[in-house]
């Protein structure tokens, strides 16, 4: 798609022109057919270039595009389509129930532990205070009455005489 640049040159016009500045006919045809062809060449020239010019624009046009094509191309590649999705989310929900039993499985196993080692702590516990008391036995022991067949009673003192009036 070239785009071409016509310069628009009246030869004649510029025949006439230099004829009424006091050029000879000849030399006015002369001039007007050198600068009609330079005129030329100039458009040639300025088409050539513009050619040069839509050419690496277009290459250029070209590279970008095709860059823009392969990162679009990639970034759809690395996307995954909703049946790879709905089956990735099927397996982290098995994963996540499989992990939630093992997590249960594990503290109920805890818990067991943690009251079989307190269990043992507190016979434990026992032991050493029986231990202790039987090597260091309390001063007084309470011993309770032995219930007797009759209830003794001591003699109640006599009552006091009563004062005289």
């Amino acid at each position: 798609m070239s785009i071409a640049t016509v310069v628009p040159f009246d030869t004649l016009a510029f025949v006439k022109e230099l004829e009424t500045a006091g050029i000879l006919p000849a030399h006015a045809e002369a001039q007007a057919k050198a600068l009609a062809t330079v005129v030329r060449q100039i458009d040639a020239r300025v088409d050539e270039l513009a050619a040069k010019r839509e050419k690496q624009t277009e290459d250029k046009f070209d590279t970008l595009a095709d860059r823009h094509d392969q990162q679009v191309k990639g970034r759809l590649d690395g996307l995954a389509t909703r049946q790879e999705l709905a089956m990735v989310e099927a397996n982290l929900k098995r994963d996540i129930k499989e992990l939630e039993t093992k997590m249960e499985t594990r503290l109920k196993e805890l818990e067991l532990r943690m009251v079989i080692k307190m269990g043992a702590m507190i016979l434990g516990g026992i032991g050493l205070l029986f231990g202790l008391m039987r090597a260091w036995p309390l001063p007084v022991q309470y011993v309770p009455p032995v219930p007797t067949a009759q209830e003794l009673r001591l003699p109640q003192p006599p009552p006091p005489p009563a004062p005289a009036h």
